[in-house]
């Protein structure tokens, strides 16, 4: 962004497109008021005071208009905000940021409402990263821990480990600047006071798997031979018809990935069937190497062979596959007469289902779950993205090359380098210390309009 566009007033739809009740559009910046005066029916809005007006251009009107006013610095972005609430639908609120734009403001970038409130100071980069997690979350669940960090948990906890670092370093330059005046801290409280403040480190760094898995969610694999029910499962769990079902064998030929929410966000991957021969074309087999693709990067893999039919060599090398990953063994058509023979699994461990009446579907639903319960938690103290991870990590080493030099009783303005260093990284994860790559980076993945 150009330097002298960074505090232009910006306007964006900040609602989705498309057919809704209402739709809003917002105006950002020292001429937002100078601009809704233009194009509405009132004049002189008073900041915090709902109006009920029209919004004309060039004599015509647009719409009927709710105008919410706001002035700086009580605002989202810490500057005017004229927020414009119309009739939702694609035509109505793009006729009136047109008619924005035509009086003075610009289109905003991506995420530029956030990152001025920011550069306002009106929340820190970890909240700024807390409101894209919360727009992005996959799971009313990852939403709820995700407005933590807009609360201000994990920035109260970066602060503390930081005026704890901070104070601890103040003593020792006292000490170094000030030899007649003040003593250099004993080595022993400093290892304290480092150690204190690593546990505090690794107990953020131990939410971060947990803020992974609620981020990224899950990968579900279903995988067997052809014709043994996976597309018939993949459709009954979604509880859609959403992969072809044929008697043909090879008709799913591609990997195929839907999404569901059970607490954690689950990728559900229909796979194609896994089989060897002179029938298998050439589109089949490229199919064939992503189910296997899919198996070894799955978290969970449903293996489901055909009950009614014999078990054979060509299941077990596919079951040989999961090569000891977490796994349900399912089998399929349990409504038709079973095929007794000698199975490789203990009969306590096959979970029998038919995905043509829905016997047994429940239960492997209920077996699922308990497995995704095992990477999920209700209550994760603290959330992190993988910025914020690096961050810590960097200052996790710092504090221990810190405890090394205090051991060893080294030069204790050597060991304040180590920790002016962490003070840096943790600066950097609210904001303090960022470079403007950096930024434009993380506000690049915002929508317009937030």
């Amino acid at each position: 962004m150009n330097l002298l566009d960074e505090f232009d007033t910006i306007a964006a739809i900040a609602t989705p497109l498309g057919t809704g009740g209402v739709g809003v559009v917002r105006i950002s910046g020292d001429k937002a008021f100078d601009i809704i005066d233009k194009i509405y029916s009132k004049k002189n809005l008073e900041a915090g005071r709902i109006s009920h007006g029209w919004i004309t251009d060039n004599g015509k009107k647009i719409d009927e208009v709710l105008i919410l006013p706001f002035k700086a610095p009580n605002s989202y972005t810490g500057e005017n905000v004229i927020e414009i609430h119309c009739h939702g639908g694609i035509n109505v609120v793009q006729n009136i940021l047109d008619a924005v734009l035509k009086h003075g403001a610009r289109i905003a970038e991506r995420g530029e409402f956030t990152k001025r409130a920011f550069l306002n100071k009106k929340m820190d980069l970890s909240q700024a990263e807390a409101v894209a997690d919360i727009i992005h979350s996959k799971t009313k669940n990852f939403a709820i821990q995700s407005a933590k960090n807009l609360s201000g948990v994990l920035a109260r906890e970066v602060d503390g480990i930081k005026g704890e670092i901070f104070e601890t370093l103040s003593r020792i330059v006292a000490g170094i600047d000030f030899p007649e005046d003040v003593a250099e801290p004993e080595y022993s409280y400093l290892l304290d006071k480092f150690k204190n403040s690593l546990t505090r480190i690794d107990k953020i760094l131990d939410c971060t798997k947990s803020s992974d898995i609620l981020r990224q969610g899950i990968k579900i694999a279903i995988v067997g031979k052809p014709n043994v029910g996976k597309s018939s499962l993949f459709n009954t769990l979604l509880n859609i018809e959403r992969a072809i079902v044929t008697e043909i064998a090879g008709t799913t030929r591609d990997v195929i990935k839907e999404n569901l929410d059970w607490d954690l966000p689950i990728t559900l991957i229909d796979t194609a069937g896994i089989r060897e021969g002179q029938e298998v074309g050439k589109v089949e087999e490229i199919g064939i190497e992503y189910s296997k693709q899919s198996v070894s990067e799955a978290d969970l893999v449903l293996f489901i062979y055909d009950s009614s039919q014999e078990y054979t060599q060509e299941d077990e090398t596919i079951f040989k596959l999961l090569n000891n990953k977490k796994h349900l063994i399912i089998a399929n058509k349990s409504d038709l007469k079973e095929y007794q023979n000698n199975l490789p699994f203990e009969e306590s461990d096959i979970i029998k289902i038919s995905t043509l009446n829905g016997d047994g579907i429940e239960d492997l639903k209920t077996k699922i779950k308990a497995i995704v319960s095992e990477y999920s938690s209700d209550e994760t103290e603290f959330i992190t993205n993988k910025r914020q991870e690096e961050c810590l990590k960097k200052c996790r080493e710092s504090l221990v090359r810190a405890i090394d030099a205090a051991e060893s009783e080294e030069l204790q303005d050597m060991i304040s380098i180590d920790l002016k260093a962490a003070l840096i990284s943790l600066d950097e994860i609210t904001g303090e210390v960022i470079t403007d790559e950096i930024l434009d980076n993380i506000f690049s993945h915002f929508c317009i309009g937030k």
